[in-house]
Order: structure tokens, then sequence, then C-alpha cells
């Protein structure tokens, strides 16, 4: 088998693993181990409202795969035995530093803080995606279970 054949099939793994990396934060999606299970709800208002980042997942999958497809693309480089030595190692420490931020920069996603005043009068700030929209005043249910929170209308 060549070297090309090697890199394709690196590079189509890879960008399979990186996909399954990804998890999801939102109102609107729900874990198979929080399904049929009962959620806590309690009723409030929106206090407040404020853009946020969710950062980013950090696994190790990306360094992982970015170092292999790396060494495998620096084995290509450099003349003879101790060149391509050479190459292979600068080319999986590059690899595996693409691959990091790669992983991280593709599950980034757009959250929310949502700030909600409890009708018992207590205050909560919960961190979702941004997949819904909410305003100062908006009535909002905030339903807890499985170890997660979310705000819904």
């Amino acid at each position: 088998m060549n070297k090309s054949i090697l890199t394709l099939a690196a590079l189509v793994a890879a960008a399979a693993l990186l996909s399954g990396c990804a998890t999801s934060q939102s109102a609107s999606s729900y874990s198979q181990s929080q399904a049929q299970r009962e959620m806590n709800v309690r009723l409030g208002v929106v206090e407040s409202v404020r853009s946020v980042t969710i950062e980013g997942n950090k696994s190790g999958a990306g360094t992982a795969v970015g170092g292999v497809i790396g060494g495998i693309a620096g084995s290509n480089v450099g003349g003879g035995e101790r060149g391509s030595a050479v190459g292979t190692i600068l080319g999986a420490v590059g690899g595996a530093v693409a691959g990091h931020a790669l992983e991280e920069n593709l599950s980034k996603k757009a959250g929310l803080e949502i700030t909600v005043k409890f009708d018992n009068g207590t205050v909560s700030a919960i961190v979702q995606e941004a997949d819904e929209q909410f305003h100062a005043g908006d009535k909002v249910r905030v339903l807890s279970g499985g170890g997660k929170t979310r705000v819904t209308h």
C-alpha cells in the first residue's frame, strides 16, 4: 500500500473521529440517559441574557489523529532514512498541535447565560447553547435532572 493511500485513509478516519467529538448543550437535545427520566420543573422570569462562548472539546482525539496524520505526511519529507525519521517526528508534533486546535475550534458553540428569577424569589444563571432566543421579562420553565439544567419557553 503506498503512502498516499495511507494518508487518505488517515484523513477519512480523522474526519469521522472528530465529527463524533461534538456534544450538544442545547435546550432541545437530550441524551439517551435523560430520556424517560423525571425532571424537576421550576417556573420563573428571565432577568437578563448574556451571549457567551461554550468552549470546544479537549478530548485528545484531535491531538492523536493530528499526530498520526502529521507523522504519515512528514514521513514523505526528507531524503534517506534519517531525513524521513526527522520528517515523521516534526510532522507528528505539528499535526498534533493542529489537530488539538481543530478539535477545539470545530466544537466551539455560541451560548447564552440566562439569569432567571424563580417564583419563590431565588435566582439562578444557566448556560446553554444559543438555539432558542430569550429576553428579559420572558416567562420560562427551567428543567433540571440527570445532571443537566435547561431553560425553555
